[in-house]
């Protein structure tokens, strides 16, 4: 493991940052820990195993220097649709294969291509996480009763509505007072944390006036120990792998582009660059560890990362310290956690949930009434009404389909003659009464793909009708060719070629050359019919042509048309042409 950079220039006043950003955000993490570890509907001091462990080794061995990692809000729905389905047990399991999958991600260096999943996927499916996590404190925060979890939106929302009469006047104020604390410290304490402040003043207060009338952590959930849980290897099994593989995937992905996208934003603070693959390989050996001492998933926490740089952070130690003020924290205050209210935990998690909606991104892209917005639509509404799962899937496929459909329009097929005007060619020279039925020139523009591979072959064998003995392209704008495009291309040499008919190419560019070459139809096309500019090859077409065809045409499409459709002067007619690299 190389810490080239991650220490250098370190000394004495560093450490003092470390430890003092360490305090901060350890302390901080402390609520949110328990909070999105009920929220994923596990025991509360799950998540706080979860941030120890993996934030620890996440600071140790990934690949940014103030990454702050543990449970986060984006891995609510999923986890908590998988404990479930399957159960907790089943979710240490999906846990640990998905640690695999990053590490194997970051050894094939895949970090890069987690950057490039589409923007109104990431947002449509963060907005949907955002209003599952805010939605699903409505029933704490009013202090329900009897009420049954399920793993649909609809369905928790009905079971909220038939049991709005158990509303608890006491868990409300409770909440209230929790919401108020944090907005204050807010807008006037900006340096203290205000989650655990708004936790602390919203606890005492129940616990003085309001004790055994709301439901606490240690009501609900037993006590919380005060120490971590005994090493423990979950039963794997290929049965196991085969039913958890799938969710194993998401929460990989998920993680991926949360850790990656925590990095970038540190990058920005900061102007220091992460190793993204590293930064996969470090999450996912916390992930392989942590499920074994009892933690769930994890990933880079955006916000706590950078409240870590903003109070100072120098280098990875800051998280490493975090990590250990929470476990110091479990050691010594445990028992009082128990007392805390569930309807003090509510505002937290509404709070995180409101913050990571991204409401401004989002009304924006649908204001663009684009692809884009249909993409972030369906990705939302599928993220709150179906599963993550299907949501990212779903709106991953969606993207691709629209950006083929794009590309397949960038694409033109036109056919041109020389303007004497411009000595260029045109598609506005091409009239009825004007058009060589011998010399037929296209000039295609854009990627020649599988999106739009057809259509470029079907373009030209629609508008051909009079099957010219010579067919030039112009791919002086194709700047790549795949395997489909170059298989459409091949396919009209072969049809012409079987016609007496012949190809030649014009200005084409290295990539689609090169793909010619490799699969040999740079050879069924002949070397000799490649050319540089579109004036050699109508130059040496026109040597091709047969001229008792050209007896009496009237289109005179060239400039040797007058003087070879002239009887008199058929023979020895020698083409006259332009500088040739003037017509490209």
């Amino acid at each position: 493991m190389k810490w080239t950079g991650r220490f250098e220039g370190y000394h004495i006043g560093s450490l003092r940052k470390d430890l003092v950003s360490g305090l901060i955000v350890g302390i901080i993490a402390i609520p949110l820990g328990m909070a999105f570890a009920i929220a994923s509907g596990v025991k509360p001091e799950y998540g706080i195993y979860t941030t120890i462990i993996a934030g620890i080794l996440i600071s140790l061995l990934g690949g940014s220097r103030f990454q702050i990692g543990g449970p986060t809000g984006a891995f609510i729905p999923i986890l908590f649709a998988i404990v479930m389905q399957y159960g907790y047990e089943n979710l240490l399991i999906a846990g640990f294969l998905a640690g695999i999958i990053l590490v194997l991600m970051g050894v094939f260096k895949l970090g890069v291509l987690i950057k490039f999943i589409p923007r109104p996927v990431t947002i449509g499916f963060t907005a949907g996480i955002a209003v599952i996590i805010f939605s699903g404190q409505i029933a704490n925060l009013l202090g329900l009763t009897n009420i049954d979890k399920h793993e649909d939106f609809l369905s928790n929302m009905k079971e909220i509505i038939t049991h709005l009469e158990t509303t608890s006047i006491y868990s409300v104020i409770t909440g209230v007072i929790c919401f108020a604390v944090i907005l204050l410290t807010q807008r006037y304490l900006l340096k203290v944390p205000g989650s655990l402040v708004g936790l602390i003043v919203s606890t005492v207060v129940a616990a003085l006036f309001f004790k055994g009338h709301v439901a606490t952590i240690g009501s609900s959930f037993g006590a919380i120990p005060n120490s971590l849980p005994d090493f423990h290897i979950p039963e794997i099994t290929w049965e196991r792998i085969g039913t958890l593989i799938r969710p194993a995937f998401i929460i990989a992905m998920l993680g991926g582009i949360e850790s990656l996208l925590s990095a970038v934003v540190a990058d920005g603070m900061t102007g220091k660059r992460h190793n993204s693959n590293r930064e996969l390989i470090g999450q996912g050996i916390a992930n392989i560890i942590t499920p074994l001492f009892g933690g769930i998933p994890a990933t880079g926490a955006i916000a706590r990362t950078a409240t870590n740089i903003k109070n100072g952070a120098v280098s990875p130690l800051s998280g490493i310290i975090h990590g250990v003020v929470v476990f110091l924290v479990l050691i010594l205050f445990a028992p009082y956690a128990s007392e805390i209210p569930l309807a003090s935990m509510a505002p937290i998690l509404m709070f995180v949930a409101w913050n990571m909606s991204e409401r401004k991104e989002f009304t924006h892209v649908l204001k663009t009434k684009t692809s884009d917005s249909i993409v972030l639509a369906i990705t939302f509404l599928l993220t709150v009404f179906t599963n993550l799962t299907t949501a990212v899937e779903v709106g991953l496929i969606l993207a691709v389909l629209m950006f083929v459909k794009q590309m397949s329009g960038i694409l033109t097929v036109a056919k041109v003659l020389p303007d004497p005007a411009s000595e260029k060619v045109k598609a506005h020279m091409v009239t009825e009464g004007h058009d060589c039925p011998q010399l037929n020139i296209y000039t295609i523009e854009g990627p020649l793909f599988f999106g739009a591979a057809n259509m470029f072959e079907k373009s030209i064998m629609d508008t051909i009708h009079l099957r010219p003995k010579i067919l030039l392209l112009r791919l002086g704008k194709v700047p790549i060719m795949d395997t489909t495009g170059e298989f459409n291309l091949s396919s009209l040499v072969k049809h012409f070629k079987k016609l007496g008919g012949i190809v030649l190419i014009s200005g084409i560019l290295p990539q689609p050359l090169e793909v010619l070459k490799k699969t040999g139809h740079y050879e069924l096309i002949g070397a000799e019919h490649f050319f540089a500019h579109t004036g050699e090859a109508i130059d040496y077409s026109l040597l091709q042509l047969d001229y008792n065809k050209c007896l009496g045409c009237k289109h005179f499409a060239f400039r040797e048309c007058s003087a070879l459709s002239n009887a008199k002067s058929q023979q020895g007619v020698v083409p006259y042409r332009v500088d040739p690299k003037k017509q490209r």
